[in-house]
């Protein structure tokens, strides 16, 4: 039997998305979303409230970048989550994350995590706080990489646990996809 929850936001995964941006002095900042996923081909989509100060670097840049939260830096990626860009101005430099422009958008490159998405902003819904982006790169760090692909064994990405309130770590392979399906044709 299934026990019911109501409306909740509840999902699982849920990536722990680290969002950068530069404001209108090139100052970066970076900010902790949750809310957020592929939205279509070569883009993401991600729930940002108006009033946060990447919000507003968004609509200033019309750039962002995405960098995804991995086990080695759980704690400074939640911090970036806890703390306001609107009121400590150097966030990133508090985490102990250093920064690199990205080379295809205006945006800061999070250099100690492995994984980045590089975007150009399509929308913003300051209503509801939903952005799309164009992804115009995906980088990685060689260290997660085997035979030139992205290994989440090595990579280790986190997703938030919305119900306990927990990070958890993504890489064991459970299944083979476009394959395993095969066995009940």
């Amino acid at each position: 039997m299934k026990k019911n929850f109501g409306k909740q936001t509840y999902l699982y995964p849920m990536p722990v998305l680290i969002i950068s941006t530069y404001d209108e002095n090139g100052n970066p900042d970076a900010m902790n979303a949750a809310w957020g996923g592929i939205h279509d081909t070569n883009q993401i989509g991600i729930c940002i409230s108006p009033e946060h100060k990447t919000a507003k670097n968004l609509m200033l840049k019309k750039a962002f970048t995405v960098s995804i939260g991995d086990a080695a830096h759980v704690t400074e990626c939640d911090y970036l989550g806890i703390a306001s860009g609107n009121k400590e101005k150097d966030k990133i430099k508090k985490a102990g994350f250093t920064v690199t422009k990205s080379e295809f958008v205006d945006a800061p490159v999070i250099d100690q995590l492995p994984m980045c998405l590089e975007c150009e902003l399509v929308s913003y819904d300051d209503v509801n706080g939903c952005m799309v982006g164009n992804i115009i790169n995906v980088s990685a760090d060689e260290s997660i990489l085997t035979d030139g692909k992205i290994d989440p064994s090595k990579f280790m990405p986190i997703t938030y646990d919305p119900v306990n309130h927990n990070y958890i770590t993504l890489g064991q392979i459970a299944g083979k996809a476009f394959s395993d399906g095969k066995k009940i044709q």
